[in-house]
């Protein structure tokens, strides 16, 4: 019976965009993060997009299964649906499984807090992430409940950000609204080696080191050395 579900769930991870890898240092589930992230409304068929309502699940399968022992999150993504993307960085943070991501291309807008959820994120020295305040397409009340409603929405991201990397807030919000930076919009986009610098990601790497990572995370998680740094 256990091996009819196995074979029915499969295909499903399959075309999600990930893979289980099993090795002697342990099995590691590989999740993509790609496009954009899409919330409760369904964007075009021509949109390469993140479905959180797979996602969500499917990181839950994987903190429970006793067959996987780390989680590696491979971002390159434009955004999306904010409270998509919450949802999915909060369950990721909350994961007592090894986890570790790597931002290739780019980690923009929601992309920025999905980097930080994991216990060690890793960046690719050409790979940019944009910071910027909180956006919405369509029509916008022009009231002062407006204005405070997007200010609670962007301290939700100001705060788990912070919480779950080493940059300072001061120095996030003046990436977050510096101007003459992007063309048509209020921001920053850093790359590489500032992302590391100011504390946002804490490396500098690329697959096979974020894989390292892993495995001496599992490593440790098993009790078979020491922690280390």
């Amino acid at each position: 019976m256990e091996q009819e579900k196995q074979c029915h769930a499969e295909p499903q991870l399959t075309e999600l965009g990930g893979t289980t890898t099993r090795t002697n240092g342990g099995t590691i589930y590989t999740l993509t993060i790609i496009g954009q992230i899409e919330g409760h409304q369904v964007l075009p068929d021509t949109v390469k997009t993140t479905k959180y309502e797979h996602v969500l699940p499917l990181l839950a399968s994987i903190e429970e299964s006793e067959e996987i022992d780390g989680l590696l999150l491979l971002l390159n993504t434009v955004g999306g649906d904010i409270e998509a993307g919450l949802a999915i960085a909060e369950l990721i943070s909350g994961m007592k499984k090894p986890t570790v991501s790597l931002v290739l291309g780019g980690g923009h807008s929601i992309g920025v807090p999905l980097a930080v959820s994991a216990k060690k994120c890793l960046i690719a020295p050409s790979a940019g992430m944009t910071i910027h305040p909180v956006r919405i397409s369509g029509t916008v009340v022009g009231a002062p409940a407006t204005y405070q409603y997007f200010n609670r929405i962007q301290e939700r991201i100001v705060e788990f950000v912070t919480a779950n990397s080493r940059i300072k807030r001061d120095k996030f919000l003046e990436y977050m609204m510096a101007t003459g930076e992007l063309a048509s919009d209020v921001g920053t986009v850093i790359y590489g080696k500032e992302a590391v610098d100011c504390g946002l990601i804490d490396s500098l790497g690329s697959l096979g080191d974020a894989l390292e990572v892993l495995h001496r995370q599992i490593e440790e998680q098993a009790g078979k050395q020491p922690a280390k740094k």
